[in-house]
């Protein structure tokens, strides 16, 4: 997988990905008791997508299903991680009974197509989450909180994964508190 925070351990250089761990802080801080709600569907086989599924699986979900273009790609991270983990071309049915939604593709994002999965056919206690944070609102969180569904968006995600490369590099933890997110929120919205 991808390394994105590096550290010098007894004059070793180690490496580590903090994705999963900043997925699963954003919806601690935003969706609580989200990791008993269902089976999750995730949009996108990528890098992101890894450390989701990583995430996912230490929550427990044990009914994760990828959903990407290329199905091959899909394929290849159910069998990286096993039993549990699914491979699906196309959304079809599977929101049917799902209880949490991902996108971990680019789309939606400023500049990309749209998303095509529809909020619509998830049952009403799902979560839809995103990890695109422009914009902060994207329209499958649009569509998802107009079908009163409730939502995450991304920048916490963002947020929370600096958290332990910070704490490795200055020994101390930062907190991901309101008064970060609304200056970040208003540096991307140019204010």
């Amino acid at each position: 997988g991808a390394v994105n925070t590096l550290w010098f351990e007894d004059s070793v250089l180690w490496g580590g990905n903090t994705d999963g761990y900043g997925f699963a802080a954003n919806l601690d801080d935003h969706a609580p008791g989200w990791g008993v709600n269902g089976p999750a569907v995730v949009l996108g086989a990528g890098g992101a997508s890894r450390a989701v599924i990583h995430a996912l699986k230490e929550r427990g979900i044990k009914d994760i299903r990828i959903v990407n273009r290329t199905l091959a790609r899909a394929e290849e991270l159910s069998r990286h991680f096993g039993p549990g983990v699914s491979a699906h071309g196309a959304v079809g049915e599977l929101l049917a009974d799902a209880g949490l939604l991902i996108n971990t593709t680019a789309l939606g994002m400023h500049g990309n197509e749209i998303l095509a999965a529809d909020p619509a056919g998830l049952p009403d206690h799902a979560i839809v989450t995103d990890l695109v944070y422009v914009p902060l609102e994207t329209p499958l969180l649009a569509a998802a909180r107009a079908r009163g569904l409730k939502t995450v968006d991304g920048l916490g995600m963002l947020l929370h994964q600096a958290v332990p490369g910070f704490e490795r590099w200055f020994g101390r933890k930062p907190e991901v508190s309101p008064e970060l997110r609304s200056m970040i929120v208003a540096d991307i919205e140019g204010h």
